[in-house]
């Protein structure tokens, strides 16, 4: 656990196993940690207690992990049984083991959470997962490149792939599934993994600042855009409806600039 604001180690907590992939619920509450040969550690981020979920009964090793934007589902690749487990955060409880694939590792998931991108290292694809029907819809061919680690930029327009073998990341355009182009990034070697998940800008709010109507302009496009308060405030990283406001208020009466 690493102090952002003296960028400092706080503490470490015991996982057991080999941890890999690491991932945040929207409310700050839980970590999962994929540990070892069969389990993905839940760590409370009060307490910092730890329990273990078995995701992989045959030891598949569990290695990426992603959190959808609603907070509610957890997906985990077990990278040597071929599958993709599906957890309720609600009760911590696998509801779902997909079996997808040659070799699952990196997974992301799109914001709308519709959608689920696994690669697969010993197949060379990523294959996409439809969260309603947790099915393979499709998957995108990476020739002879391993595909390692994904992630979905927060508008959800793109998806961007390391190539362990390739020395480079793919850009796949989410609209049609295919790849628009490459990037190098390691021209001297190979090695380009990258688990990860895109930084978020800070929230932009509507209207004109110190305008009377600021706030009200800005409410009303936030439940236009979420359908609510409470999915606004999830969606943009608040952990309330309530702080939300308050960052809204302090937008609304600065002075535009």
């Amino acid at each position: 656990m690493i102090d952002t604001t003296m960028s400092n180690a706080v503490t470490t907590i015991p996982v057991g196993g080999a941890p890999a992939g690491v991932a945040v619920t929207p409310d700050g509450s839980k970590v999962y940690v994929t540990s070892g040969a069969f389990n993905v550690a839940v760590i409370d981020t009060t307490t910092s207690a730890v329990t273990q979920i078995p995701v992989s009964p045959i030891g598949g090793f569990p290695t990426g992990v992603a959190v959808t934007s609603d907070g509610r589902k957890v997906y985990v690749t077990n990278q040597f049984d071929a599958s993709v487990a599906v957890i309720d955060t609600a009760t911590d409880m696998v509801t779902t083991i997909q079996n997808i694939a040659s070799g699952p590792t990196g997974v992301a998931v799109t914001p709308d959470g519709g959608t689920v991108y696994v690669t697969d290292i010993f197949d060379n694809t990523v294959a996409v997962i439809a969260t309603a029907s947790n099915a393979v819809t499709t998957r995108i061919p990476f020739g002879s490149s391993v595909p390692f680690g994904v992630g979905v930029t927060p508008d959800g327009s793109k998806v961007y792939v390391a190539d362990e073998v390739g020395n480079n990341v793919a850009v796949i355009a989410t609209i049609n599934n295919t790849v628009t182009t490459t990037i190098p990034v390691n021209p001297a070697g190979w090695g380009p993994v990258a688990f990860g998940i895109f930084i978020q800008p800070k929230p932009r709010f509507a209207g004109n600042p110190t305008n009377l109507n600021c706030y009200g302009v800005s409410i009303n496009a936030l439940q236009a855009q979420f359908g609510s308060l409470g999915a606004a405030a999830m969606n943009l990283g608040f952990a309330s409806v309530c702080l939300m406001e308050n960052a809204i208020i302090t937008f609304a009466t600065r002075r535009a600039r």
